[in-house]
């Protein structure tokens, strides 16, 4: 079973260190005790290092600078490869703006337990700051289908996010790491899919995190209205890898969810309508030749 001593809680973060200190000292205040901490930056520029040198220092935390953005995908592969190669048993995974309960671990521990080890990862509830359910973080049945609403404490699972995702290191030996060249979006769709058509895989309803998100809205590139139009491409692109996997219901699905965002688009955007039917479509098409390599442990390590 999980012990506090091997585990590690890997947290990915850029330009967000006033989030990333919330995170880390909601770490420090678990039920439990503290895991260790591992901070992947992603080549942050406003001043991240410099402010954790104390906390490297007094041995609190682990400090990894990646030397560029690889995104969220990639510092989460780069995360879970150092997290491995230091020998951790099990890994915790979380965004930088992701704010542990201060019983979250405890409750995925007590589950560890209640399963006697035989799972692929724990998924906690995410909430967002007013308490009601994130809606960028909602488990899956799987890459179709939603959970059935029955609200089981432990539920099984095939999709979540790495808004607090645990699983043991064995089953990234077995799997693989995350597709790095995801950048950004739907490399955790990815790759909880991945590990859960090998293994069973769980919601703990009572792990419970905040993520601090500014809004609560899903993927949304139709009311998309800031500057971040071409990151939508990432999002296509990589589904279309995801759905591929999964033969002809993949596509008739895939088919149908690009359309409905098409149509979306078009009836209920306020601006650059044209601009955002591109990314669609240019996501779609770079799909269909996007063919990342799954990396192991032992390729990884060994260069």
């Amino acid at each position: 079973m999980a012990d506090i001593k091997k585990i590690a809680a890997v947290i990915v973060t850029f330009n967000r260190k006033e989030l990333l200190f919330q995170c880390i000292d909601c770490l420090e205040n678990q039920t439990v005790g503290k895991p260790d901490i591992l901070v992947i930056d992603n080549a942050s520029t406003d001043g991240t290092g410099e402010d954790l040198v104390q906390l490297v220092r007094s041995g609190r935390i682990n400090y990894f600078n990646t030397g560029e953005n690889l995104g969220g995908a990639g510092g989460f592969s780069f995360g879970i490869e150092r997290a491995a190669e230091l020998g951790y048993e099990y890994i915790w995974l979380m965004d930088d703006d992701t704010m542990a309960h201060p019983d979250t671990l405890e409750k995925l521990l007590e589950a560890d337990r209640g399963l006697s080890g035989n799972y692929g990862f724990l998924s906690s509830t995410a909430l967002w700051t007013d308490g009601s359910k994130c809606l960028m973080n909602v488990q899956k049945k799987d890459v179709f289908s939603h959970l059935s609403g029955e609200e089981k404490p432990i539920e099984k699972i095939g999709v979540a996010t790495f808004v607090s995702l645990f699983l043991p290191t064995r089953i990234v030996k077995e799997v693989g790491l995350p597709v790095r060249e995801f950048f950004i979006w739907t490399d955790d769709v990815e790759y909880t899919d991945r590990i859960s058509s090998e293994f069973p895989c769980y919601l703990v309803r009572d792990s419970v995190v905040t993520h601090a998100m500014k809004t609560n809205i899903g993927v949304d590139l139709a009311s998309e209205n800031s500057g971040r139009l071409e990151r939508y491409r990432y999002c296509y692109r990589n589904e279309m890898y995801v759905y591929r996997r999964h033969g002809l219901k993949g596509a008739l699905y895939l088919i149908a969810k690009d359309g409905y965002h098409a149509l979306r688009i078009i009836l209920k955007s306020k601006d650059a309508k044209g601009k955002k039917l591109r990314v669609l479509l240019g996501g779609v098409k770079d799909g269909f030749s996007f063919r990342p390599k799954i990396r192991f442990l032992k390729e990884s390590i060994n260069g």
